[in-house]
């Protein structure tokens, strides 16, 4: 049986959830409201505080199944309670980031800033740099954790680190490896 899917996802205070008859479920919180429906095969229930997801046989899609559901309503009930973050820093000589409004506009060495708004219920916050060769950090802040992630993602890929200096976007966490440069003629 599967670890994660068999385990029951306590809800927190303030936390409700919705469970329709064709397994669309609402979760509701201090942060906002989450909908998504899920496979029609896994049975979801609400006992008192607690969600539990089970499946109606052992196959091979069920228990694939099975622990995806119980990950995705988990990641629902945390973004609307607590929210999810994603860090980025951007290094380099010249590249900036700003926010006009909402609107995240950076420059990364190209002719023009690039300008990336936010779609819903997503956040920018850029930081502040100590010196001028510091990273320039930036949170993205919202209550789907896969739209965090995916609007993470497309602005590292507009300029994404390179080995050799380390410019560019990357995840806070990230580590590049970097390269030797060219050497000197050697005879």
């Amino acid at each position: 049986m599967s670890r994660i899917g068999r385990k029951p996802l306590p809800l927190p205070k303030g936390v409700q959830v919705i469970i329709e008859p064709d397994n669309l479920v609402t979760v509701k919180g201090a942060k906002g409201q989450l909908s998504q429906r899920f496979h029609p095969d896994m049975i979801i229930e609400q006992e008192a505080e607690t969600l539990h997801v089970k499946r109606p046989s052992d196959s091979k899609g069920h228990r694939s199944l099975h622990g995806l559901t119980r990950s995705l309503l988990a990641n629902m009930v945390t973004g609307v309670s607590q929210g999810w973050e994603r860090a980025l820093e951007i290094n380099g000589v010249g590249y900036r980031g700003a926010l006009e409004g909402q609107t995240l506009v950076l420059q990364l060495g190209f002719s023009h800033p690039v300008r990336v708004d936010p779609p819903t219920n997503v956040v920018f916050i850029v930081g502040e740099r100590k010196s001028a060769s510091d990273p320039l950090p930036i949170l993205i802040r919202g209550i789907d954790k896969q739209v965090v992630g995916e609007e993470a993602a497309k602005i590292r890929s507009l300029r994404p680190p390179e080995p050799y200096k380390g410019k560019g976007v990357k995840y806070l966490e990230e580590k590049i490896r970097r390269k030797a440069g060219k050497t000197g003629k050697t005879k």
